[in-house]
């Protein structure tokens, strides 16, 4: 098994270092720095963007999505990663949702991080459908992606976690695969990586251990953390025994993904920080928040209600990366194809 997982991550390495000067972490490349600049400021977003040209927009969002979840909880944590992987590349303009047309044959979903691992596109496509049905023209893609986010970590909580999002995004016209690979976190980053990363995006240290928190949901594939085994008991962050053997028994058994949190694998809580202290999570990337600079603030989401509060606002802020204006995008009306 490790034989294989160690050739899927080896050739992910070799398909991105092709056209790129990057650092494999054991086969994912990243780069070796992340770009310093902070993205522009957003453009005004406000609460009550709806109120007067699609009265009753979130309630549908919200309605679809709670529909979605009662049928597969997993559907939610898909949200909350497509709200991630959209802002992260090109900010939060519904970029990743677009497809592949003769014009443009490598979009975002089509980028190695993103191709086969993202889910919830038919679930934006729903209520897009129902939206554009009540009000045309009106709420856009970028707009859908964020509420169904924010509404899917209200569910996944089990209503614990509610905030309003602002809105008032436009969708953005540009798409390209090749953007994600440098600018979506990698699994196999370790803490400087990934701190440069988040703060490329005017996201601090801490916003970047709070969003890692979404890690308490979710499935993983056995190819995302093939650097983690076998075991290698050197090292002070690797697995311990008894998981690694876990996860190593539920890859070898044909199973390609395992769920992220194994305790609490459908509901979005602080059990992932407990987690990553006890040396029981996937990634390369979650183990490097037990380092120095960043373990105190780990223990601090152990704290009842902490983490919540502050993911909260985090996925706000995440919220403004990037935003589209009438002048750069527009209101699509299918999320897959611009106008």
């Amino acid at each position: 098994m490790a034989s294989k997982l160690a050739a899927s991550a080896l050739m992910l390495a070799l398909l991105g270092c092709v056209a790129h000067t990057c650092q494999a972490g054991y086969g994912y490349p990243y780069p070796v720095s992340a770009p310093k600049s902070t993205p522009p400021a957003a453009p005004t977003l406000n609460y009550a963007h709806y109120y007067k040209t699609c009265k009753g927009a979130e309630k549908i969002v919200r309605d679809v999505v709670q529909e979605e979840i009662k049928r597969n909880p997993g559907i939610g944590a898909g949200l909350i990663r497509l709200f991630f992987h959209d802002c992260f590349v090109q900010g939060c303009d519904a970029s990743v949702l677009l497809d592949k047309t003769p014009a443009n044959e490598s979009t975002e979903k089509f980028g190695l991080p993103n191709i086969g691992s993202l889910r919830g596109f038919e679930v934006i496509d729903k209520i897009k459908t129902k939206l554009e049905a009540k009000c045309k023209g009106v709420v856009s893609c970028a707009d859908i992606v964020a509420f169904a986010g924010r509404d899917a970590t209200y569910f996944l909580s089990n209503k614990k976690v509610y905030f309003e999002m602002p809105a008032g995004r436009y969708d953005g016209r540009v798409s390209s695969a090749s953007e994600t690979l440098f600018n979506l976190p990698p699994p196999f980053g370790n803490i400087t990586v990934l701190e440069d990363m988040f703060a490329a995006k005017g996201l601090s240290l801490d916003e970047m251990v709070t969003l890692s928190g979404a890690h308490t949901v979710g499935i993983s594939h056995c190819s995302s953390f093939g650097d983690r085994l076998p075991r290698n008991a050197s090292d002070p962050m690797a697995m311990n025994s008894r998981f690694a053997n876990s996860v190593t028994r539920k890859c070898k058994s044909g199973s390609s993904t395992v769920d992220q949190d194994f305790k609490t694998p459908n509901k979005l809580d602080n059990q992932y920080y407990k987690n990553v202290l006890n040396h029981e999570v996937l990634f390369t990337s979650d183990a490097a928040l037990e380092s120095s600079k960043t373990k105190r603030l780990v223990k601090q989401n152990l704290t009842p209600y902490v983490w919540e509060k502050k993911f909260k606002q985090a996925m706000r802020k995440m919220g403004a990366i990037g935003v589209k204006t009438s002048a750069n995008g527009e209101i699509r009306k299918n999320c897959r194809l611009i106008n």
